[in-house]
């Protein structure tokens, strides 16, 4: 009886154990792969082809030798932003300013633009955003402000790291400029093309207290024509005409849209190419053999406005609520 007892004992260990010899410890799952796959992060679709953990460093071209330097993202970061707005500004200014200088430089990253070859951005505010080496900056400023201005611009960087502006879980295109006379643009103004949904027309109270950003250009009648002729050759104008430069529409932010000018309609943003003016918000006069240009505002007038960023600061408003009221519908999210 006991050898039969053990005998079954034997039988039921060697049944237990085959599915163990047969079936892996841990489920492998096979992931179906997709080109785009959707993954969902606190109610907020993020496009997993974007990795923005990767983004450790940057390479930033110098446009001035043409030369490419790999810069840990907050070092450049440092540089940007104290390139980018003065230092004098609010802290809460300048930390608006450090995430909208990262999201506007991981979209580059992420558009994989072959624009700088092997470089991902440049130093060029004209074509990307504006950056300046540690020591050039300190060089820059007085000497009794050095040390607490880029100690301030260090802690602005690192309270906001690794922040990110997204509309609809994809990093956003920040677009900024300094000054945007009270009200920002469309970009659909500004170059045509499609919208932004995130860009729109918002009005900013206080920005007319930094008269240093109006401006007045003043050329002759000689130059006036010479200078739109080099674009258009078919142009004429005779100034005997009451309506021979007229206003004829303006955009939502308040910019001339459209205006006639002798025998043509121009956009606003092409007069403002044209004379080398700060922007498309702007007066025209005509004072005897002169052109007047009676100019409000400081550069293209999409996104955040920096010194209506420090109006909102001034009015005890945080980075946050700053973002939030120059891009529209977005959300804030940690990389």
């Amino acid at each position: 009886m006991k050898k039969y007892l053990i005998y079954f004992l034997i039988f039921l260990a060697i049944c237990f154990c085959i599915p163990i010899f047969f079936t892996s410890p841990f489920p492998i799952r096979k992931a179906k792969t997709t080109q785009s796959q959707n993954i969902q992060v606190n109610e907020v679709t993020v496009d997993s082809t974007y990795d923005y953990k990767k983004y450790k460093t940057v390479k930033l071209l110098h446009k001035k030798d043409n030369k490419v330097e790999e810069l840990p993202f907050d070092e450049y970061l440092y540089g940007v932003v104290s390139s980018e707005m003065p230092a004098s500004f609010e802290k809460e200014a300048l930390k608006a300013q450090a995430v909208v200088a990262r999201t506007y430089t991981l979209y580059k990253m992420s558009q994989n633009s072959k624009k700088h070859g092997e470089a991902d951005i440049c130093d060029d505010y004209a074509c990307c955003q504006a950056w300046i080496s540690k020591k050039d900056r300190l060089e820059k400023w007085k000497e009794s402000s050095r040390e607490e201005y880029w100690n301030k611009i260090v802690s602005c960087v690192n309270e906001t790291q690794g922040k990110m502006i997204t509309y609809e879980g994809k990093v956003i295109n920040a677009f900024f400029h300094s000054n945007s006379g009270g009200n920002t643009e469309s970009p659909v103004d500004v170059w045509g093309g499609s919208n932004y949904p995130y860009l729109q027309s918002v009005q900013t109270s206080g920005e007319d207290a930094y008269s240093e950003y109006a401006s007045e250009v003043t050329v002759s009648k000689k130059k006036f024509e010479e200078l739109i002729l080099k674009v258009h050759s078919n142009f004429k104008i005779d100034y005997k005409e009451k309506d021979c430069i007229k206003i004829k529409e303006y955009t939502e932010g308040k910019r001339i849209k459209v205006i006639k000018i002798g025998n043509l309609e121009l956009s606003g943003v092409e007069i403002r190419t044209i004379f080398g003016l700060k922007s498309a918000n702007f007066k025209i006069t005509i004072e005897k053999e002169n052109i007047k240009f009676e100019v409000i505002g400081y550069g293209h007038g999409v996104g955040m406005s920096q010194t209506g960023a420090n109006s909102l600061a001034k009015q005890g408003k945080n980075y946050e609520d700053i973002i939030h009221h120059f891009y529209t519908g977005v959300k804030i999210e940690d990389i």
